[in-house]
């Protein structure tokens, strides 16, 4: 929401028209991004004709302030609501960038491809917020993502894996 979502919409405005259909996965008490991505792609559509857009909702995987016991079973019922998602739109590319509705996402694609369903490329790109350390977020996906990119030196030093291209959004 707010933030997040502003910066993926940064990120999404540099790709070509070869990038649609997109699919765009919110929490479902997330009321403040539908209304920023319809504005986004309306703008899109003006550049782009042939511009295509959905968007789909999943159960938040945790909430602010909430606790860690609860977050396991809300995430685990959120992977679970994510997996027929990500199964229907068998996506080739997932672009997330930090919110926690992405981590159920990405473990549902991560699990397809598992079980030869479906091969997704993970790429996460974490917050320009986090100078010295990684998000929750950020700390499961280090380990699924296909390209793990960081906007500071000081995290690409911590976290080999990650790719380092400045700031990017």
């Amino acid at each position: 929401t707010g933030g997040h979502t502003t910066e993926i919409l940064r990120l999404l405005s540099c790709l070509s028209e070869s990038y649609s259909p997109r699919h765009y996965v919110l929490a479902d008490s997330d009321k403040m991004s539908e209304a920023k991505i319809r504005s986004f792609e309306q703008k899109r559509a003006e550049t782009f004709s042939k511009s295509q857009f959905s968007l789909d909702r999943i159960p938040r995987s945790r909430e602010v302030r909430q606790s860690w016991i609860s977050s396991v079973v809300t995430t685990l019922y959120s992977i679970l609501y994510s997996f027929p998602l990500t199964y229907k739109r068998k996506p080739d590319l997932i672009l997330c960038n930090g919110p926690g509705t992405c981590v159920p996402v990405c473990l549902s694609a991560f699990l397809l491809g598992l079980l030869r369903i479906k091969r997704t490329i993970i790429v996460y790109v974490e917050s320009i917020c986090r100078v010295e350390t990684l998000s929750l977020s950020g700390k499961i996906l280090y380990y699924f993502s296909d390209y793990f990119i960081v906007q500071w030196p000081d995290l690409k030093k911590k976290y080999p894996k990650s790719v380092y291209l400045g700031r990017i959004v």
